[in-house]
């Protein structure tokens, strides 16, 4: 009878301080322990981190320890052990702080990733935007240098630049953002626009500077008749016109992608993701890289195969020029020789005489005579 009065006066006493004690613990049902106070002075901590274990501890020396491992009774609470004193472990104290630091060094190092991220990505675009604009206006400029195939160049500056323009600053934008898109829904329809269309139109015309350097170099002969102005504005417009096919049409009417895709991107218009399905896939593919990768590799081995028959040729003719210089010099060197030794042998002098000197002087002028009408 004593145990069980006793028993009965200390669950009232409990009963009691429960419904005075303004702390609060709750244990998850998953297991996984949360810590939730009233108390001012502790509610900092509870905003950083999860307690992993708190320590009640009840006048009578009678400690409970409340972990994540539960399995024992899945409706534990810690109402049932509430008591007046709620001692957090230091250990977790000293976790709370560490957290807090390596938070704080991790926002630090991402700010200044994040400013080299947009130097760079700043840099990248100027030098994109003068470059281009450089080589259009020094075209613009000299006379000379308006030639036909600098018409490919010029238009492959200008794709270029608008790639700078109006995909490069909207990329820089999500990175420099987090990967966030702020721009809206049909902002994000153009920019992934822009990208496919000035990207394939300077693929584009990298091909045809190719076509065109195969005439000039394979057929120079053929190139004035082949490469007249009006083909050089028709492969030109083409290059322009063909990208669209692939960018502005599939993409505003939605057939670049799935319909679930479409749905989600309607659900968070804060996220710009390209995502294609498989038959734009291996369509724009085929348009913007693999056509044009093929037809530039075809003309520039042409290409290569004709310089090299042409150096060997060049190296022929002047190996047979040098020889044939050689051999003239060793001709005319040797005919002056010969004719300046008879010269010398046959020159008549005072001192000779054979019965008085009248006949060999005489034969000697004769022979000099003859040496000179054969020079």
């Amino acid at each position: 009878m004593k145990d069980s009065n006793q028993r009965q006066a200390l669950r009232m006493e409990l009963e009691s301080e429960r419904s005075s004690s303004n702390e609060e613990v709750h244990l998850r049902n998953d297991y996984r322990s949360t810590f939730s106070v009233d108390t001012d002075d502790i509610i900092s901590y509870l905003e950083t981190t999860f307690i992993n274990q708190v320590v009640i501890e009840y006048d009578n020396n009678y400690n409970i320890n409340i972990k994540e491992d539960a399995e024992d009774n899945d409706n534990l609470t810690a109402r049932d052990f509430i008591g007046p004193n709620i001692i957090i472990n230091n250990n977790n104290n000293n976790n709370i702080n560490s957290n807090g630091n390596n938070n704080d060094n991790n926002s630090n190092f991402f700010s200044s990733l994040v400013v080299v991220k947009g130097i760079l990505m700043v840099i990248i675009i100027v030098t994109a935007l003068f470059g281009n604009a450089l080589v259009i206006a020094s075209v613009r400029r000299h006379r000379k240098l308006r030639v036909p195939t600098n018409r490919y160049v010029v238009s492959l500056a200008a794709a270029d630049l608008l790639v700078a323009i109006c995909a490069m600053t909207f990329n820089a934008s999500v990175e420099l953002s987090g990967g966030k898109w702020l721009f809206g829904r049909f902002m994000c329809n153009v920019w992934n626009s822009f990208d496919v269309y000035f990207s394939t139109a300077s693929i584009l015309h990298l091909c045809c500077i190719s076509v065109d350097r195969y005439y000039a170099i394979v057929r120079p002969l053929e190139y004035p008749a082949i490469m007249k102005n009006i083909v050089v504005t028709a492969m030109l417009t083409s290059a322009w016109l063909l990208p669209a096919f692939i960018s502005f049409i599939p993409i505003f009417f939605g057939w670049y992608t799935t319909p679930e895709h479409l749905e989600y991107l309607k659900e968070h218009p804060e996220v710009c993701v390209f995502v294609v399905n498989r038959p734009f896939a291996l369509i724009s593919s085929s348009v913007s890289f693999w056509l044009p990768g093929l037809v530039m590799i075809i003309m520039y081995c042409k290409i290569y195969k004709e310089a090299v028959r042409q150096r060997e040729a060049l190296s022929r003719a002047s190996s047979n020029t040098v020889l044939n210089s050689v051999h003239l010099h060793r001709v005319s060197t040797s005919r002056h020789r010969s004719r300046t030794s008879h010269q010398l042998l046959l020159q008549p002098t005072e001192d000779f005489r054979v019965n008085g000197g009248t006949w060999c002087n005489t034969a000697a002028i004769e022979l000099n005579s003859d040496n000179g009408n054969l020079k």
